[in-house]
Formats: structure tokens, sequence, C-alpha cells
């Protein structure tokens, strides 16, 4: 039987039982908004993770086939559209805390990436570019809020909302782990476009989720100002209506930066500098114990650009190393480097539910700047084991299936130290009334580690020939090993320095948990 269908359908079989375990343990333990935007978010995640499976690959082998730098061309553009769709929440954040709210926003959101895969699904340049667009678009308004939105349905310092947010990760990641493995071997085996077009099929089924079961949100999630969106703008729409036009307008906008990626260059630094200076801004209009805790929630957010421009290589650069230099025994590449993850995410993360549940019990979990620290010594460790890999791969230039997995491991391990740590850490040190916000800054920041880890992977370019490598395996295998070793040294150091300033961050978060 081929070893890819093996492969898919072991998943299908391992997301399943662990759907049906997670919720079994914890359905009386959680409200069931939780299950709901854990299933709604699952099939987003399957449709963005499917898409971005393909993503540099598609572009180093089709798009950008004849030009010798393809490698730089595919990561400028994969860091120019992941950079913008995590800068959008930032702004979908804002739109919803202040006028949509969390239910209208993702609707929105999910009809305009479902438009997008869909276009991406056409064959040609324009569309290929046109679908990111909306891919963008739709991301800001869905991404922020359903995450924020999680934050809702437990009340301050409730124990459980660590694991609540544990449980919301792993949804994320059976999401990643389906579609990373079916449309990653749809696209890379039969058709690029195939594998493009049904993650819009599930971004649908996400859409409709969480309209069929929206009883379960109880009376959250509606607009702050309901009677200010039927009020009749100059132009004659209502303002609700105006913010949906006003939504699509931005696709054209996000075009033309996903097609000149070097123009990020000059719009990401005012961005980041702007957003910080007006989050200063509004904590010193707060009393001292809230602005000290949104001074904690920065720096931690700050720290995460580096974490995540080191981590979302996996996304770009790993997966043309899986391509060229791992021993993939007959599986497709795109495949395999898209499912290791999300497989680690989903086994671990009701482990790592558990034990942070029992351990805060206790009063024994570690805080969140010490699980930061720890998350970038994993990271050093998990690059480390890669370069190990490169070690024993001989001549052949082939590194062996295993030193890749196990390096995942510890990278997975080191996401569940900050990633779901993150989202409830966001709305646990943020004022009510801009938490949608913050969370848009929390993926924000994770637009700069785009874009950084563009820059890094720019560095692991090789010259490639008709969408091929065109140096020898052992040649491109130095390049991503020499790299390797000096995220390995800054992420030690790194790690070191967060731990040691961790009781300083510990303050400032005044007894949050």
């Amino acid at each position: 039987m081929n070893p890819n269908l093996v492969f898919i359908l072991v998943s299908l079989a391992f997301c399943f039982v662990m759907i049906s375990v997670t919720y079994t343990a914890n359905k009386s333990e959680h409200p069931k908004a939780l299950f709901l935007l854990f299933f709604t978010e699952m099939w987003e995640r399957f449709s963005f993770y499917g898409m971005k499976a393909l993503l540099m690959l598609y572009m180093t082998e089709v798009l950008f086939k004849e030009f010798k730098d393809g490698d730089v061309r595919a990561q400028g553009t994969a860091a120019a559209y992941l950079s913008l769709v995590y800068v959008m929440p930032f702004f979908g954040g804002i739109i919803a805390d202040r006028f949509l709210g969390f239910r209208k926003s993702i609707i929105l959101g999910g009809i305009l990436m479902s438009i997008g895969h869909f276009v991406l699904a056409i064959p040609s340049e324009t569309s290929f570019y046109l679908g990111l667009s909306f891919m963008i678009c739709g991301n800001g308004f869905f991404k922020p809020n359903i995450s924020s939105f999680v934050g809702r349905f437990y009340k301050e310092n409730d124990p459980k909302r660590g694991a609540g947010f544990s449980i919301f990760y792993m949804g994320i990641n059976i999401g990643a782990l389906l579609g990373g493995s079916i449309c990653g071997y749809l696209g890379e085996a039969i058709d690029w476009h195939l594998g493009f077009g049904l993650a819009g099929v599930f971004m649908l089924l996400g859409v409709f989720t969480f309209i069929a079961f929206k009883s379960h949100l109880e009376k959250e999630g509606y607009s702050p100002v309901p009677d200010s969106l039927s009020l009749k703008t100059p132009v004659g729409l209502t303002r609700e209506n105006g913010f949906y036009l006003f939504a699509f307008l931005l696709v054209p906008i996000f075009l033309i930066f996903v097609q000149n990626y070097k123009l990020m260059d000059y719009v990401m630094n005012p961005i980041g500098l702007g957003v910080l200076g007006y989050l200063i801004f509004l904590a010193f209009k707060e009393e001292k114990v809230v602005r000290e805790k949104m001074f904690a929630a920065l720096i931690l957010i700050c720290l995460s650009i580096v974490f995540f421009a080191f981590f979302e290589q996996g996304g770009t650069t790993l997966n043309l190393y899986a391509k060229r230099n791992v021993n993939m025994h007959g599986l497709k590449a795109a495949m395999v480097n898209n499912a290791i993850n999300p497989y680690w995410i989903v086994l671990l993360s009701p482990i790592f539910a558990a034990m942070w549940q029992y351990l805060g019990k206790r009063n024994l979990e570690p805080n969140d700047p010490i699980k930061f620290g720890l998350a970038f010594l994993q990271v050093a460790l998990g690059f480390y084991l890669f370069v190990l890999g490169g070690n024993v791969a001989g001549s052949s230039g082939m590194v062996p299936l295993f030193y890749f997995v196990v390096g995942y491991l510890f990278l997975s391990t080191a996401e569940l130290c900050i990633s779901p740590i993150g989202l409830s850490m966001v709305t646990k040190l943020s004022p009510k009334h801009i938490v949608a916000m913050m969370m848009g800054t929390w993926f924000l920041a994770s637009a700069f580690g785009q874009f950084f880890a563009g820059k890094i992977g720019v560095m692991m370019a090789i010259p490639t020939e008709n969408g091929l490598s065109s140096i020898p395996a052992s040649e491109s295998l130095a390049v991503y090993s020499g790299v390797f070793m000096k995220i390995v040294y800054i992420c030690i150091v790194g790690g070191g320095l967060i731990l040691l300033s961790s009781p300083l961050i510990k303050k400032w978060m005044h007894g949050v948990k």
C-alpha cells in the first residue's frame, strides 16, 4: 500500500482518538463554548496549514521555477504573506473590540479566507497572489477574535483557563495535522491547486460549524455598540456594511505588497514602532497595577518575536530542507514536514494541559516568563538535533528521518511553552476593553517573527535550476547546518537571559497566574 496513504489514514485515526478522549475527559470541566471554538478553529487551521504546506514548494518548483534565485524569491514572498497574515489581526482586533464584536468578525474573516482558498485553486500567477491577499484580510478578522473569545468563558485566575487554552491549542494542531497531511499530499503528489481548493472546502466547514452551534456562545461576542452599526454613513451604507466593504477594499492593497515583497522592508518597522508606542501610551493612562500588567505582557510579546523568527523556519526553510536533505523513505516532504510538529502537539497538549492544571492547583506551576525561557532552550535543542543528523548524513547529504522527527519533538515542546501560554497570558494581563487589540498585538509579534524568519531563510537560500537545487545534497546540507548552529547559540543565550529576568516580569504580573 502507498506509504503516503497509510500516513494519512494513521493521521485520521490518531486525530479521531485524540478528539474523542479529550472531549470525554473534559466536557464536564469546561464550558460548551470551548468545544465549539475548538472545532471552528480546527477546520480553519486545516485550511490555513493545508495551504501553507504547499506554499514554499509550489513557489520554488512552479512559480519561480525559471529563476536561479527561486529560493530567495520564495522566502521573500512567503515572508511578506505570512507577516501580513499576522499584522492584520491587530487591526481586526480593534474593529471587533469597538464595533463588530467577535461573532460577526469571525464570520467575516472565515468568508474572506474561503474566497482566498478558492481563488488559489485557479491555476494562474495572478490568482495565486490574489488568493493570498484574501487570506491575509480574512485572517485578520478571524484569528485574534476566536482566540480572545476563549478567554471570555473563564473567570480571572481560574486554574482551568490555562488548560482550556491548551485544549483549544490542540484543536489548532489537529487541524494543522490533517491539513498538512491531506492537502500536502494532494498538492505535491497529484495537483497543487487541488490541495489549495480542498483547503477552501474545510474553511467553509469551519464557518458553518460556528454559525450552526452559536447557541453555545451564550450572550458573549456581540457588538459592544449594536445600535451604531445600523447608522448610515455619508455614502449611504450602514456602518456595518461599511466595515465589510472596507475589508474587501484592503485586498488590492495587500496584493501590491505580496507581489512586491521588498516593500515590506519599508512598512514593518514603522508599524511595529507605532503599535508599541500606542500601547505604551494606553498603558500610562491606566492605574499602576493595570499598567504594569500591560508592560509584562508587552515584554513577553516582544520576546516571542525572536522565538517565532526561529520556530517559523518550519513552514518555510524546513519544507525545502526536508525535500532536499532528509531521507523521507518514499513519503512526500510537504506532508511529513507539516505533520510532524502538529503530531507532537496533539499528542502532548493533553499532557501539558493536565500538567499545568496539576501544578497550578498545588501552586507549583512555573510562571509565564520561566516558560518562555524554557521554550528558547528547547528550540536550541531541536535545531542541535538537526545539526547532529547532518553530522551522520555522510557524503550522501541525506539526514536520517529519526533526527528530523526528534528535533521537531523539542520544537513542539517549546511551542507548548509559548503559544498556548501566550494566548492565555494576553487575556489574563490585558484590560478587558482592549483584550482583542492586545491579542492582535500578540499576532503582530508573530508577524515580525515571520518577517525575520524570511530574512534568516534567505541566509539558507540554495541556487536552483528548473525549480530544483543545482548543487549536491552535501553542499546544501552544509549551508542549512551552518545557520542551524547559529540559531542554537542565540537561543541558549536568549533563554538564559529570560530566566534571569523572570523575577522582575513576575513582579509586574501582580499575582496573575
